[in-house]
């Protein structure tokens, strides 16, 4: 009888004291998270909150892998192989009119301007999107602008089918595009400028963009989503998970040098030069629609939202058109004042 009293005081002294525990301290809910390309800049946001304590202090262990293509994430995320991914809003969207049951959901949105070009040498013949027909494009298989060409050509009244397309690995796109294996290249614009620069092309001599918002596709772009399954069942840690990243994203902007030591802590054999321009271009490109100024960073429109879910879902007979709940939860983000207004 002493030893089992004894036994249940030491049981309710060890409980007691890990309830005491900062929250960092105590057992951390590990999370897998795939990001949207090689390590570069842009993704400084996420290693400053995984090597500053910032996930932690939520709770969270959380794992960062480099991904395959903006969207090559979803599906990794759909499938239960990772918790969170970052990606693009369009194939989210598409996944979510296709397969709702497994669909992630985003949570807050990263690049809120339309990136999407097809670049084109610039003495090529190319001009517009009508100029496409009989040529070829290249594209890696999951790039986003490759993606969501049917929709551009669509808005910009051309035929998607007179336009060959081929698939090259993503290291190949600038290399073959200046060699002239392929006509043009889908892509982010900064992508593709900026791996065109890291081989010594000079993209504002050298390369002219079609973007596809000269045709009126205002899509979002780059999104973190979390699994549905995460969301239903854990929702206290995406909005840690959330918070996290919130306070991660804000200190960056004011301070990109320091987000940047994290990027090349992981990644050493990267330009820092190039990709401190790189990261500075993004906030000024990818991170600046006037929107934020009025429902703060990592929010949508929902008049907006459902006009991508509108450019994405419409035409394809197969298809259910979600609603904006259905792939965006706002939810999770931290209060209007907490968010930035500008960039």
């Amino acid at each position: 009888m002493k030893l089992a009293r004894s036994c249940s005081v030491l049981l309710f002294a060890l409980v007691a004291a890990t309830a005491l525990l900062p929250v960092g301290a105590q057992a951390q809910t590990k999370l897998k998270m795939v990001l949207n390309w090689k390590f570069e800049g842009p993704q400084a946001w996420f290693f400053l909150a995984q090597e500053k304590g910032y996930f932690k202090a939520e709770g969270l262990d959380v794992t960062i892998d480099q991904g395959e293509g903006s969207a090559a994430s979803i599906p990794k995320v759909a499938s239960g192989t990772y918790d969170v991914g970052f990606g693009d809003m369009s194939a989210l969207i598409d996944m979510a009119a296709k397969y709702p049951d497994s669909a992630p959901v985003a949570a807050y949105m990263m690049y809120n301007v339309t990136p999407f070009v097809i670049a084109v040498k610039k003495d090529s013949p190319i001009k517009t999107m009508k100029d496409l027909a009989g040529k070829t494009i290249g594209g890696p298989v999951n790039d986003g602008a490759l993606k969501l060409f049917p929709d551009a050509a669509k808005a910009a009244g051309i035929d998607a089918s007179k336009v060959s397309i081929t698939n090259m690995a993503p290291n190949l796109r600038e290399q073959m595009l200046t060699r002239g294996q392929v006509d043009g290249v889908f892509g982010y614009m900064l992508t593709v400028a900026f791996s065109a620069k890291a081989i010594g092309m000079n993209p504002d001599k050298d390369l002219r963009f079609i973007p596809y918002s000269d045709y009126g596709v205002d899509s979002y772009s780059n999104t973190v989503f979390f699994s549905r399954k995460l969301v239903k069942e854990n929702p206290k840690v995406v909005e840690g998970f959330v918070r996290a990243l919130n306070r991660a994203v804000k200190e960056v902007v004011a301070n990109p040098d320091a987000g940047l030591e994290y990027v090349m802590k992981r990644e050493p054999l990267l330009n820092r030069e190039i990709e401190r321009e790189r990261l500075i271009a993004t906030f000024s490109t990818q991170m600046s629609n006037p929107e934020i100024g009025k429902i703060g960073f990592g929010d949508v429109d929902d008049v907006r939202m459902k006009r991508n879910i509108d450019l994405v879902v419409d035409g394809d007979a197969s298809a259910r058109k979600p609603a904006v709940s259905d792939v965006f939860d706002r939810r999770f983000l931290p209060p209007r004042a907490d968010r930035l207004s500008k960039m």
